[in-house]
Formats: structure tokens, C-alpha cells, sequence
């Protein structure tokens, strides 16, 4: 199991140097063999081809492993200990790879070169600099500002310092993106003691679920690095002191802006139970001050400034079409230019709505959740994120996974669990078909061929099917 997880990781990475975006001075682009596969379709389908029978192979491994962990036939601490090994060795052959699955690593590289440089990342995109290290970066961002926080921007400046070759910057920030695993493997197995759920398998439906290395390690999307931030704050936010958890929360808030609402189950969770409204008020306002004091003051501190809250609009410039908000605005703005309505009015307002509702949503949660009890405290944050994620105006693939180390650690009804399953199995799966393929028309094609045959072989078989079973009802039994 371990072995082949090994190889799945192996021929994504490899199949990964064929369809990714590389910098044009790399000297892997002086390999006739590699310059080959790159310049021809059918070499890119093989590419593609192989990236995506590496992801099967992992999704397989990865079912075996969570079935294993649901058995309960070795001692738990061996199968939290496991899966922890797997971790690392199914991450291993993807930390030198180039940023997979879309082009934001090349981003953040030449975003943390600009801090070095000595020009906020705020101000101006990565168009401004020169020599190889904006060389990959996707023309859509060449000029726009960075819309996130300072810590990854901070660091990345911090390796810029040491150099500027794109590709060692990419490894720098994959680093990071490992170090969220690792917080997570430390606060998972906790969070699933608080509901009685397994910590291994809890461990295993998020460090190594195909979503989690796809667009956490492989893709090393921030967001990885922030969720690992928010479930270590609500574990020391519950477990230790309030305001250390919510300085951690600060922190995740500072990579990226969402990680902040962790602070709505910090404040559930540490007060007791049957507590007074003003005394939650109390502890709200406290554990948001100390939050947005940490975030606001490692902006200034670092000389970046909070230029980073206008460009929290970068994003919504695109139009994604795993958000709900932005497909309904789209169809309803079809009918509107029938009778007569401006361009994208049904969009912008079905946008701004789904964002108030998700604020509202929020505002709700902190003020009626019930107190004192940890199991509701997962409970709130799953349905918090739940909703910022499908009402936010611009969704990716990797945004499921804001939710799923949380919704992983709750003991859900069987269907509840299935969902998790086959969410994190597909979501992996269809990873290469986002952005890395804008264009590529016949790529996306092929891929989507790929995944609806890889799919339903490891979900809709009959031993599929049975495995996915086992483990939600596994998921249900006292640990």
C-alpha cells in the first residue's frame, strides 16, 4: 500500500514536468525528450495520462488505507502512527516538483520577490520585475496586486532574500504547504477525540485524501498552510487559552482572510455551557480583537501594510463555475439582457447576496450556537465554511478543503461520511482539469474521459461500494 502510493505520487510529479507551466530559462526545458512530449497534443495527453493514472493509484491506496484504519484490527496508536508515515512518503516525490495543477505557485514566488525587492506585492503584480522568476506566472496576474495576507508573502520575501532561482522558491512554498500538514496531523487526531470519532481514520480522510495532495501539496495552495493554522488554533483555543488560540487565528487569517472564522468555534467552544448573551458578546469582541490585533499587527510590523483588504477583489475577476452565486447570476443576466439590463447586474447582485448571507449565516452561528460543548463547536465551523464556500463568488477546487478536516473529525451519519469520500476521491481526481488547462480545449476533454472512467471504477464497483460502506459506518462506531 505504502509502496504504491509511492509510485502513484512519482508518476504524477513526472507526468506533472509534461503538463505544468515551467519557466522558460529551467534547464529541464534543455531535455529533447521533455521538449518533445511538451510541444505535441499527443504528448501532452500522455502527460496528462499518466498525472491522472498517478492520481488513481493514490485514490485506491487511499481508500485502503482509510478501510484499514476502520477495521480496528491493530492498536490505534499504530494506525494514527501509519498514517502519519504515509503522509510523508506519499508527499515526498512531489516537494521538487513545479506547481501542479495551476499556476498560482509561480505566483507566490515572484510575490515573495517583490517583498525582497522592496515593492509591495499590494501595489503592483509581478509584471514589474525582471529576469526568470515571473517567467511562469499566468498573464491573468502579471499585473494585478496580491490578495493575500502577509504571511506567506512575508516568508516568501524572506526566501526571495536567499535566492531568486522560480523553482527553489516554488520548493520554499511547497514547504509551507507541508508545514499546514503537519498541523494538521498534530490537531486532527485531537479534534476527533472531542466526538469520540477514530483519530486515525479522521487522520486519514485528510492528510492523504486525493484532494489534500492534489491541491494542498501538489498544487501547494496556501489554503493548506491556513486550514492547518485554524484546526491547531481551535485545539489551543479550547485546550490551552482562548487568546493563544485565537493569536493562531490571527495567523490563518493572515495567509489567507477565511481562516479568521475559526474564531466563531473558538468562542463556542471555550465558554460554558448555558452562558449569558453578554458574556458571549464578551468573549466574541475579546477573541476578535486579539485575532484582528495579531493579523493587523504583523501587517504593519512586516512594512507590508493592509493595502491587502482592496485586493481581496482580485479574485471575484474571474468567474469560476463551481460557484453557485456566480452560475445563477450568469443564467439570470441571460434573461436580463432580453429585457434590457445592463451587463453582468444580475451577477453582481446574486454575488453580493450570496456573500451577505454568508456573513449573516455567521453572525447567526456565533450568537446561537450552543455553548460548552466541543462536538458543536465542529459543528458550527463545518456549516460556517459550508456556507462561505458555496456562496462565495469565486470557488475552486481546492476550497473543499477549508471544510474537510473538520467535517472529517465529526462522527456523520453514514451518508454524511460517503459524502466526504467521494467529494475528497473526485475532487482529487479532477484536480488537472482546472486552470492548468484553460484553453486546452482537447486536454480538457480527454481528462474529463479519464475521470469519468477512474471514478466510478474505485467508487460505483461492487468492492468499492463496500469499502466506501465500511468505512462510514466505521466512522460511526465508539473508538
Amino acid at each position: 500500500m505504502v509502496a504504491r502510493g509511492v509510485l502513484g505520487s512519482v508518476l504524477v510529479a513526472l507526468g506533472g514536468l509534461v503538463v505544468a507551466t515551467l519557466p522558460a530559462s529551467t534547464p529541464l526545458l534543455g531535455l529533447d525528450a521533455l521538449v518533445a512530449l511538451r510541444a505535441t497534443e499527443v504528448g501532452r495527453m500522455l502527460g496528462l495520462t499518466v498525472v491522472m493514472g498517478g492520481l488513481g493509484i493514490l485514490a485506491a491506496q487511499w481508500l485502503r488505507l482509510c478501510r484499514s484504519t476502520a477495521a480496528g484490527d491493530r492498536d490505534p496508536d499504530d494506525d494514527l502512527a501509519l498514517v502519519r508515515r504515509v503522509a510523508v512518503w506519499w508527499s515526498v516525490p512531489l516537494v521538487l516538483a513545479p506547481p501542479l495543477f495551476s499556476r498560482d505557485g509561480w505566483s507566490y514566488a515572484a510575490q515573495g520577490a517583490l517583498v525582497e525587492a522592496g515593492v509591495s506585492p499590494y501595489d503592483h503584480g509581478p509584471g514589474v520585475l525582471a529576469g526568470a522568476v515571473a517567467e511562469a506566472v499566468d498573464p491573468r496576474w502579471m499585473d494585478t496586486p496580491a490578495p493575500y495576507g502577509p504571511v506567506p508573502l512575508l516568508l516568501g520575501g524572506l526566501g526571495a532574500s536567499v535566492t531568486q532561482d522560480p523553482w527553489l522558491l516554488v520548493v520554499g512554498h511547497r514547504l509551507l504547504a507541508l508545514a499546514g500538514l503537519v498541523l494538521l496531523a498534530w490537531a486532527v487526531p485531537r479534534l476527533a477525540r472531542w466526538t469520540g470519532a477514530s483519530p486515525a481514520l479522521a487522520s486519514a480522510l485528510v492528510l492523504v485524501s486525493p484532494l489534500t495532495l492534489a491541491a494542498g501539496v501538489a498544487g501547494l495552495h496556501n489554503d493548506l498552510l491556513m486550514v492547518g493554522l485554524m484546526a491547531a488554533s481551535l485545539v489551543v483555543g479550547v485546550e490551552r487559552h482562548w487568546a493563544a488560540g485565537a493569536v493562531l487565528a490571527g495567523l490563518a487569517a493572515a495567509v489567507k482572510l477565511p481562516g479568521g472564522l475559526v474564531c466563531v468555534a473558538i468562542v463556542v467552544a471555550s465558554l460554558p455551557a448555558g452562558i449569558a448573551l453578554a458574556a458571549r458578546l464578551r468573549r466574541l469582541a475579546g477573541v476578535g480583537l486579539v485575532a484582528v490585533g495579531t493579523l493587523v499587527g504583523l501587517s504593519l510590523a512586516g512594512g507590508l501594510g493592509l493595502g491587502w483588504l482592496a485586493a481581496l477583489a482580485v479574485p471575484t475577476t474571474v468567474a469560476t463555475p463551481l460557484s453557485l452565486t456566480t452560475v445563477l447570476g450568469g443564467l439570470l443576466d441571460l434573461g436580463g439582457g432580453v429585457v434590457g439590463l445592463p451587463d453582468a447586474t444580475m451577477l453582481d447582485l446574486t454575488r453580493a447576496l450570496g456573500s451577505a448571507a454568508a456573513v449573516v449565516l455567521t453572525a447567526v452561528v456565533a450568537l446561537r450556537a450552543p455553548t460548552g460543548e466541543r462536538r458543536e463547536a465542529l459543528r458550527a465551523l463545518v456549516l460556517v465554511l459550508a456556507a462561505t464556500v458555496l456562496l462565495s463568488p469565486v470557488v475552486h477546487l481546492w476550497y473543499p478543503m477549508w471544510v474537510l478536516p473538520f467535517a472529517a473529525c465529526l462522527r456523520l451519519p453514514r451518508a454524511g461520511t460517503a459524502v466526504v469520500l467521494v467529494l475528497s476521491l473526485v475532487l482529487g481526481l479532477a484536480s488537472p482539469l482546472d486552470s492548468s488547462l484553460h484553453g486546452a480545449y482537447l486536454a480538457i476533454v480527454w481528462g474529463c474521459l479519464l475521470l469519468a472512467a477512474i471514478a466510478p471504477l474505485l467508487l460505483a464497483t461492487r468492492s468499492g461500494r463496500d469499502r466506501v460502506d465500511r468505512i462510514a459506518e466505521a466512522h460511526l462506531l465508539p473508538t
